[in-house]
């Protein structure tokens, strides 16, 4: 995001990342709730199989301890979504992978899930828009015309 945090991202050396929903609000709630006793562990520590496999083998490291179990660090996977994907929409891709797709498909949503491959706790951290059309010529925003408006558990920025 740019320094202002009014135009969207910068993925690799591009600027397509657009429409980013931060989830970040409504991940302090859940977790205040389970924190409280309020929501069980059982409740939110229920990554499937696949997700977890997907963090195993696509999913891009972090550095933080996951917030229920604090034994293990979580791991972000990022999943695409699109028309042009055809039969690869719905994967988990790395990171590194999704500046290609990028410059060469028009249009396609990111999600980007918080996984912990020890307890299972998975949260959507947030979500954008990539693709070329964030690269239209003649836009001074880098959008595409689009609004690169950031959303934060439902307020805009």
């Amino acid at each position: 995001m740019s320094p202002s945090g009014a135009g969207p991202r910068t993925l690799g050396r591009m600027r397509t990342q657009r429409q980013v929903v931060d989830f970040s609000l409504r991940r302090r709630a859940l977790l205040r709730e389970v924190h409280s006793g309020r929501v069980g562990t059982y409740e939110v520590c229920d990554a499937s199989p696949y997700l977890k496999s997907a963090a195993k083998f696509h999913g891009e490291p972090t550095d933080e301890l996951c917030p229920v179990c604090r034994r293990e660090n979580l791991t972000h996977v990022h999943y695409i979504y699109g028309d042009e994907l055809r039969q690869s929409s719905g994967q988990a891709r790395r990171l590194t992978e999704l500046p290609l797709l990028a410059m060469t498909l028009s249009e396609f949503h990111v999600y980007v899930v918080e996984v912990c491959r020890d307890c299972g706790w998975n949260h959507l951290v947030e979500q954008y828009l990539l693709g070329r059309d964030g690269l239209a010529a003649g836009s001074d925003d880098g959008a595409g015309g689009r609004s690169s408006t950031r959303v934060r558990g439902g307020a805009a920025e």
